[in-house]
């Protein structure tokens, strides 16, 4: 198969115009197949190829689309074309895939022009003027300032939506426009606006334009300059759409009035197929070219270090942190003792169960960081840093708000020191459970599985934290939960806090008969605590934060080398 190749530009001044071609492209899927994908490999013999000797040449200021059943290899051919391509041509070539990675509580404007930040070498005005003019182009002036919206919360319609992903990889103009099923779940309207769209870019701007199409129209169809026609692998037709309703007739069909030519022409496939000699293909050249390529992944650069970013680190983390930031009577009467540790096993309880809310949020981050990532917009690091940073102090207005107002309705000790300490521990496990739930969040694969995985590591860990059950009484086999538990150190925390220093050696917790019989202290002796562990702890506290966050990464990376590859 050829690379991209120059195409003839006499006219100077103009940008370099490319166009595609392949002979005699063969694919199959290589022996390894990941059946149960992290888990184990099995061997597989493949028994029949995806594609079989396909030939086809897509030109600049022209549209090629890819039309064939379900299952024909239509996204399977674009995929290994894009995968072929972007490693050689990064800057020139570009795959918008037929799922819409967007953030919805973004605007229209801030979602390309953050794209167009991270990709331009330029300053801020370079990317604003250059979104603008895209605005322009993509006839989306007038939604600017609406947000992309969901599913629950309302925003642009599907076809503007659809404008937008495809503008996210047209900020840097490139000249070669690989697009999977543009047209699919938009009404005719939208569709034929969509395609109009593409047409205009290819006239006007020389762009080679190829893509997959299901089900086009009639208007969609006279907007198509080549037909590359699919049926199991195998080139039908390749050509203009007169040509396949001139074969069409000459086979003996009439073509009903209702239906256009494509579609009926899929429906009699079997009278215009092309028999392929099978002794031709060349197995190794076959399975050593093609075999990083999955069906349905994300095509890009493949390798970080091998990519040429447009944006220093750094700035890749203002950009990212931006991104992520614009998507998220006072009792008089003192409580007993067992009232106030009830009270802080609640707290913890709480504050740590309200972090998988944050579950969803960091499921949708991961697709559009996955699909980001792969195409070398920014690196995994940029993320995690930038989504840190985004939350210390959020989670920090959440810790004052929870501790603010409870601290002194429960009557804690009514010192400055000790509300303060309180909130900075409240803080740190807000920012500890916001930790474990990004962590797996990049490991499960949906909702549903991330939600059991999470609730089931908060139970064990309260389990284990010495509340229910003394840390002498706890098997030796399981011992290592206890110190693995995320509620052991801020409890302990909060009962040296409340009944440590010099308050607790005088403060009596209970008596008998007016003598005192249990004092602060003797009750922390009583726990095993130390005073000095009120920062030990705190140490340890930040180590989750830190550990979590770097096995986070760590997955994310792996899992961005995999799409990658």
């Amino acid at each position: 198969m050829e690379l991209l190749t120059k195409a003839q530009n006499t006219t100077t001044g103009k940008k370099t115009q490319y166009r595609m071609k392949t002979k005699k492209l063969c694919y199959r899927l290589s022996s390894t197949v990941d059946q149960f994908k992290w888990l184990f490999k099995r061997e597989v013999t493949p028994k029949a190829y995806i594609l079989k000797n396909v030939d086809f040449e897509a030109r600049p200021g022209e549209i090629t689309a890819i039309a064939g059943a379900s299952g024909a290899g239509k996204t399977t051919l674009l995929e290994i074309v894009a995968a072929n391509e972007c490693s050689t041509f990064s800057e020139s070539i570009r795959l918008v895939t037929q799922e819409e990675a967007l953030f919805p509580l973004l605007t229209v404007e801030e979602t390309l022009l953050y794209s167009a930040r991270l990709r331009f070498h330029g300053g801020h005005q370079k990317a604003t003027a250059r979104v603008s003019e895209l605005l322009r182009e993509l006839g989306l002036q007038h939604v600017a300032n609406v947000r992309i919206g969901s599913e629950s919360n309302r925003g642009i319609s599907g076809g503007e939506k659809r404008k937008v992903s495809i503008g996210v990889d047209l900020v840097h103009d490139p000249a070669v426009l690989l697009l999977d099923e543009p047209t699919s779940g938009l009404d005719s309207s939208s569709a034929l606006d969509v395609a109009l769209l593409l047409k205009t870019m290819a006239s006007t701007q020389g762009k080679t334009m190829f893509l997959t199409i299901h089900q086009p129209g009639f208007r969609i169809l006279e907007l198509i300059d080549q037909i590359l026609l699919l049926s199991n692998g195998t080139v039908i037709h390749n050509g203009p759409l007169h040509i396949l309703e001139q074969r069409l007739r000459y086979a003996g069909h009439s073509i009903p009035l209702q239906v256009n030519v494509l579609e009926f022409a899929i429906e009699v496939m079997e009278d215009l197929i092309i028999h392929v000699e099978e002794s031709e293909i060349e197995y190794g050249e076959i399975e050593g070219e093609f075999k990083h390529v999955r069906p349905n992944s994300i095509i890009g650069n493949v390798y970080e270090d091998r990519v040429l970013y447009a944006n220093p680190l750094f700035k890749e983390g203002i950009c990212a942190g931006y991104y992520i930031f614009m998507n998220a009577a006072n009792d008089p009467r003192r409580a007993k003792l067992q009232t106030q540790i009830g009270f802080f096993a609640f707290s913890l309880t709480f504050l740590m169960s309200s972090a998988t809310e944050g579950l969803p949020i960091y499921l949708q981050e991961r697709r559009i960081l996955m699909r980001e990532t792969s195409r070398g917009a920014y690196r995994i690091s940029s993320y995690v840093i930038s989504n840190t940073l985004v939350f210390l102090p959020f989670l920090l207005g959440v810790a004052l708000l929870y501790a603010t107002p409870v601290y002194w309705l429960v009557g804690l000790r009514r010192e400055i020191d000790g509300f303060l300490y309180f909130s900075l521990v409240v803080w740190m496990v807000i920012l500890m459970s916001n930790s474990l739930v990004a962590c797996f969040s990049a490991l499960v694969p949906n909702f549903i599985m991330g939600t059991s995985l999470v609730a089931g590591l908060m139970g064990s860990f309260f389990l284990f934290s010495g509340f229910f059950i003394p840390k002498e009484d706890i098997p030796s086999y399981w011992t290592f939960m206890h110190y693995l538990s995320l509620f052991k150190y801020p409890l302990e925390c909060f009962l040296i806090n409340e009944y440590g220093g010099e308050q607790g050696r005088r403060r009596c917790l209970q008596s008998v008969g007016g003598d005192c019989i249990l004092y602060g202290d003797w009750f922390l002796m009583q726990q095993g605590l130390k005073p000095s562990q009120k920062w030990i702890n705190l140490g340890i506290m930040l180590g989750f934060i830190i550990g979590y966050r770097w096995l986070g990464f760590l997955i994310l990376w792996y899992r961005s080398y995999r799409i990658s590859k």
